[in-house]
C-alpha cells in the first residue's frame, strides 16, 4: 500500500486526486494521512467528497474516512467500468476538479462513458471549464482518448449550480512531446457575467487589456449570462497557436476590485505569450498524469510550479517513473518523464 502525507509539497487537493486516479489505473490501494496539510482549513472539504465519490462510484472502490474535514482516508481501488454516471458537488465547488479524479481512469475502461457534473464551472482555485474544454482535452486527444464536453449552464461562486456534460471514447494512452507550440492563431476573450452591471464587466475588460498592449481593442467581448445564473463574473482569455491553446483566467471576488482582477490575468496571459512555451503553468502539472501512464512523453513549459513538482512525486510512488526538469532556454523548462 502507497503512504502518502498530504501536507509535504503542494499540500493541496491534488495530491488527492491524483492519488485516486492513479489507484484505480494500477490496482495500488493508498492512504493519505494530514489530508490538505499545506492548506488554511486542512481535511476534506465537499468538493473533494465528491471526488472520491466519484472515484469509488467508477471503479468499485472502498474507501474509510470519508467524511467533511476528514484527514485521513484509506483507499482500495476494484475494477474501472465507462458508463452512465451524474455527480453532484452541492456547492460551488469545482466540476473540473471532480473530472480531473475520474477522467484518465475512464478513458481507459472497458467501454465509453457519458458523464454529468454539478457544482462550481467558474471559480477561483480551480480551472474554469474552458480551461479543460480548449487547452487540456485538445493535447489529451493526442494521446489517444476522444473527450467532448459541453456546458449547459454556469455556476459561480458561492451559489454553483453549473452543469456540464462529458462524453469519454476510451483508448490506450500513446506518448507524445510537445515542445513547440507553433505559430499564433489568434486571440480573444470574454467576460461571463450575470446578475451584474455591465460597468463591472467592462472595467475587467480595459484592466485586462491594459496590461496586453498588443491586443486589439476588440479581442475582449462581454457576453451576459440570464440572471438566474448569478451573481458571479469571470474573464475569459485564450491566445491560440498552432499546437496548443492557453486559457488564463479571473474571478470576481469580493474585496477585489475589477481592476485588479483584470490587470493580473492580462499580465499572466501577456507573459506566456513571452515565454515561448508550449504549457503555462496550470496545464504543466495536468500533462504528467496521462504521459506517465502512457509510459513517458516530454513537453517544454513556463517556470515550475510547486503543483507540478508534487503531482511528480505522487506519480513516481504509483508507476515508478522519474520526472525530469531542464532548462530548454527561450521555450522555458523541458519536463520529461523517464
Amino acid at each position: 500500500m502507497v503512504t502518502i502525507d498530504g501536507s509535504e509539497g503542494e499540500g493541496g487537493g491534488q495530491v488527492l486526486r491524483n492519488a485516486c486516479a492513479l489507484s484505480l489505473v494500477t490496482g495500488e490501494p493508498f492512504t493519505i494521512e494530514n489530508i490538505r496539510g499545506g492548506r488554511d482549513q486542512p481535511g476534506l472539504m465537499r468538493q473533494h467528497l465528491t471526488a472520491i465519490e466519484a472515484a469509488c462510484m467508477i471503479g468499485g472502490a472502498e474507501c474509510e474516512g470519508m467524511e467533511l474535514g476528514s484527514s485521513r482516508i484509506i483507499f482500495r481501488p476494484g475494477s474501472v467500468t465507462g458508463g452512465d454516471y451524474s455527480f453532484a458537488v452541492g456547492t460551488a465547488g469545482s466540476t473540473a476538479l471532480v473530472l480531473q479524479t475520474v477522467l484518465v481512469p475512464l478513458a481507459l475502461a472497458d467501454k465509453p462513458s457519458h458523464l454529468v457534473i454539478e457544482g462550481g464551472t467558474h471559480a477561483s482555485m480551480a480551472p474554469p471549464f474552458d480551461f479543460i474544454e480548449k487547452c487540456f482535452l485538445p493535447v489529451f486527444a493526442r494521446m489517444g482518448p476522444k473527450v467532448g464536453m459541453r456546458i449547459k449552464r454556469h455556476g459561480f461562486f458561492p451559489r454553483g449550480g453549473g452543469r456540464i456534460e462529458i462524453d469519454i471514447e476510451p483508448a490506450p494512452l500513446r506518448r507524445i512531446e510537445c515542445i513547440d507550440r507553433g505559430e499564433p492563431t489568434g486571440r480573444s476573450g470574454s467576460v461571463l457575467y450575470a446578475s451584474l452591471d455591465d460597468t463591472i464587466a467592462a472595467r475587467f475588460r480595459k484592466a485586462a487589456l491594459k496590461s496586453l498592449p498588443d491586443w486589439s481593442n476588440d479581442a475582449i467581448v462581454l457576453r451576459e449570462l440570464p440572471a438566474d445564473q448569478g451573481p458571479g463574473i469571470a474573464l475569459i482569455l485564450e491566445s491560440g497557436f498552432e499546437n496548443v491553446t492557453e486559457i488564463v483566467s479571473g474571478f470576481g471576488k469580493l474585496g477585489l476590485s475589477a481592476e485588479r482582477i483584470g490587470r493580473t490575468a492580462g499580465k499572466r496571459m501577456a507573459g506566456y505569450e513571452a515565454s515561448g512555451a508550449f504549457a503555462g503553468p496550470y496545464l504543466q502539472d495536468q500533462l504528467l498524469l496521462p504521459m506517465a501512464l502512457a509510459g513517458g512523453g516530454a513537453f517544454t513549459s513556463v517556470k515550475i510550479s510547486q503543483h507540478t513538482r508534487t503531482a511528480a512525486d505522487i506519480i513516481a510512488l504509483f508507476t515508478g517513473r522519474g520526472t525530469q526538469f531542464e532548462d530548454a532556454g527561450p521555450k522555458g523548462q523541458l519536463v520529461r518523464i523517464v
